[in-house]
């Protein structure tokens, strides 16, 4: 996560804090190189309240904060908040602005996923897949379009993923996992009172358990074995639509696609030119593919 989007979702701050909070937010750059007693004298605070600010956001001490600013002011990160996510087009806008803004958005949401995300975190998700017997995603709405997207791209690894809620079934598939499968949750907000449910269900039961979310403080956390968080700067309800965030999720889930096929790469090459030559000696691709001619 980074250090900017941590100054958004920290709460319960006192005053003095909230005080070196908004001085960071309007100086970054200048207090990634900063000493303590400098932001201590600019901010009218001292050195105690400036550490336990540190320690609020889960840093050591302010070293390792001012470090996570530095990496900040390095990944330009403050280049990436031109474009509002939740409203990143106005009325009066002509159609080859709203189609740079979109494509800026894009890259912005990509790059951004890319600064937040952990290696460790990839790897140990993609086995997760690698060695499910089942997988079953759980994913409504837009996030159901890019869990569908994800369980095409398996099925042509010979690994088999169910959307749970496609026919509402989510409770029975939930039900008959065990410990050899795999549930991926996808929740941006990741305010989902049911999966909560669910994952609470499926800890007891010992089911491995992975979840995307773009929530940072969600409940559903606690009880994931793995979780990836990204945040983007969407809210929950009020915006045009959930571009950001159905944009991490696809990069996300095509990201885990390629770890996992880069791990058995010339066996997946190897069973799919085996599977083209079945399908056009037998006719079906073609059938599939193309509508039959009328005689």
């Amino acid at each position: 996560m980074l250090f900017t989007d941590k100054m958004t979702h920290i709460t319960d701050l006192t005053d003095n804090e909230k005080r070196i909070v908004q001085y960071i937010k309007k100086n970054l750059e200048a207090v990634s190189t900063m000493s303590i007693q400098t932001l201590a004298s600019k901010t009218y605070t001292s050195h105690s309240a400036i550490v336990r600010l540190a320690k609020k956001f889960n840093y050591s001490g302010f070293k390792a904060m001012r470090q996570a600013i530095s990496n900040d002011v390095q990944q330009n990160i403050t280049q990436l908040n031109d474009i509002d996510a939740n409203f990143p087009f106005s009325p009066d806008d002509s159609a080859i602005n709203i189609a740079k803004n979109i494509s800026d958005l894009t890259i912005n949401a990509i790059k951004r996923t890319l600064i937040q995300v952990n290696e460790e975190e990839l790897i140990s998700s993609a086995k997760m897949i690698i060695d499910s017997k089942r997988l079953v995603l759980f994913a409504i709405g837009d996030t159901q379009i890019r869990a569908r997207s994800l369980q095409s791209k398996l099925v042509k690894i010979n690994k088999f993923a169910i959307i749970a809620e496609e026919y509402s079934d989510e409770s029975w598939s939930a039900i008959n996992l065990d410990k050899n499968d795999l549930a991926i949750f996808l929740s941006y907000t990741g305010n989902n009172s049911n999966y909560l449910k669910l994952l609470k269900f499926l800890k007891k039961q010992d089911v491995p358990t992975l979840l995307i979310t773009g929530n940072p403080n969600s409940k559903l956390i606690d009880y994931a074995d793995q979780n990836i968080t990204i945040v983007q700067n969407e809210f929950d309800v009020f915006k045009v639509s959930t571009f950001a965030s159905q944009m991490t999720f696809e990069y996300l889930l095509n990201t885990l696609f390629a770890i996992v096929y880069s791990k058995s790469y010339k066996q997946n090459l190897i069973k799919m030119q085996s599977n083209y030559d079945k399908l056009m000696q037998n006719d079906i691709l073609n059938n599939a593919t193309e509508p039959k001619k009328r005689p």
